[in-house]
């Protein structure tokens, strides 16, 4: 079941009524894609925060505009750096039966051999960019690192088959690695011998004080 979000077409983006919308409660938006021309829109903050939580990032959403229903997908979004709210999004209308493109998180799941070793997790890539039809986009690409040891990496050859999606990135291209864990180099003799003399020497100036 395909969710429903209601919108109103806008007809100005002027920054005094951009500014109103926000205050009283409302996003300024865009559609645009799929039999769409690019048409400004509004949608209530509140009901776009419950939409997307229950769809996902890369969910379909049947933006009802006006009555006038549209497959779409949250494209872009701007968001407020110091209040973490959305300020803008963009909306792109799409046809279900032809694959897109998305951007999908990358998440690593289980705890790896060579962390429990000492060793230290690098995430590398944190999303990756896929090709399929808009209701087959997962959320999240999740990674299982647990039978890596350290010094190995998993790379997005090793997951390719575990989606029946493309995904558009060189076979050898890594996502994590484990890197051995540092060791601090013990100290020459030189090194010892050098601070062995400093402490002497403080410990002469302070007896002669």
């Amino acid at each position: 079941m395909v969710n429903v979000l209601k919108a109103t077409e806008r007809t100005s983006d002027r920054r005094s009524q951009l500014r109103e919308l926000r205050e009283q409660g409302g996003i300024p938006a865009i559609i645009y894609g799929y039999k769409t021309d690019n048409t400004p829109i509004s949608i209530d903050n509140g009901e776009f925060i419950r939409t997307m939580r229950e769809v996902g990032r890369n969910g379909v959403i049947s933006l009802d505009v006006d009555g006038k229903k549209l497959n779409v997908i949250l494209h872009e979004y701007q968001e407020d750096p110091i209040k973490k709210e959305v300020i803008h999004a963009d909306f792109l209308a799409v046809d279900m039966s032809q694959e897109i493109e998305a951007n999908v998180r990358v998440e690593l799941s289980e705890d790896a051999e060579g962390v429990r070793d000492g060793g230290v997790l690098q995430q590398i890539l944190h999303e990756v960019v896929v090709t399929a039809k808009p209701d087959e986009i997962p959320e999240i690409i999740n990674v299982d690192i647990s039978g890596l040891g350290i010094g190995d990496t998993i790379s997005i050859g090793e997951i390719r088959g575990n989606y029946p999606i493309t995904i558009n990135h060189e076979d050898d291209e890594p996502i994590a690695t484990i890197l051995a864990p540092r060791v601090e180099a013990e100290p020459s003799e030189e090194e010892t011998e050098t601070e062995k003399a400093a402490d002497s020497e403080n410990t002469d100036t302070e007896e002669k004080e």
